[in-house]
């Protein structure tokens, strides 16, 4: 079973870096189709400032994810900072003084992340937010691990579950949020939260795997 090892944690958080600064006018345009068009350059401006801080350390997984999500959730304004920075926080603290990653204790970490957002947002898969990529690709993920699938073939469920979540987003109607004012003139356009969550579990998907 190919396992990640926690050393290597630098190697996820510029990983994560380099996903939202390469998405950033994409992230931005689909906000900006219902929302204030500044998601992208919001997680843009938190994720630059990771870098920054992170410098030339090198960092565990559970140190690398602390770094994101405390910088988001001091940094970037609006709802995303709490929210993102709720997710990795919690990721991080499941995986702390842990030598590796395997597809149980990612399992753990997904979870945790979960149970956080839920706690601080209450949003259900069905109103338009990131839950409608977090939650299907925790619940793809634990059932391919429920069924003994290894870490990199777990991911790849979450990843794929991530994707058609996100998917799912431009048929919905935004019940959450400031674009939940506008109604059906929702319907029709992706979630810029989800459109974000679905590329983060992407880039976790891809550099565990590798």
């Amino acid at each position: 079973m190919a396992n990640f090892p926690n050393s290597q944690g630098r190697k996820v958080v510029l990983a994560q870096i380099q996903t939202i600064v390469d998405n950033k006018a994409y992230l931005s345009e689909v906000d900006g189709k219902i929302g204030d068009g500044d998601h992208g350059i919001n997680m843009a401006k938190g994720f630059q400032l990771i870098k920054d801080r992170l410098g030339n350390k090198e960092v565990t997984l559970s140190e690398g994810l602390g770094l994101i999500g405390k910088t988001l959730m001091t940094e970037i304004g609006g709802s995303m900072g709490p929210i993102y920075g709720t997710f990795f926080i919690q990721m991080s603290l499941k995986c702390k003084d842990k030598p590796e990653t395997d597809a149980p204790l990612f399992g753990q970490m997904l979870k945790a992340a979960r149970d956080g957002l839920e706690d601080l947002g209450g949003a259900k898969v069905g109103d338009k937010t990131l839950m409608d990529a977090v939650i299907p690709a925790q619940e793809a993920y634990q059932a391919a691990v429920d069924k003994g699938a290894s870490l990199p073939e777990a991911l790849k469920q979450m990843a794929d579950a991530a994707e058609r979540g996100k998917d799912s987003t431009l048929d919905l109607v935004a019940k959450i949020g400031r674009s939940a004012r506008l109604g059906e003139r929702s319907r029709g356009v992706l979630d810029a939260g989800a459109t974000s969550a679905a590329l983060i579990l992407q880039t976790f998907a891809k550099v565990l795997s590798e």
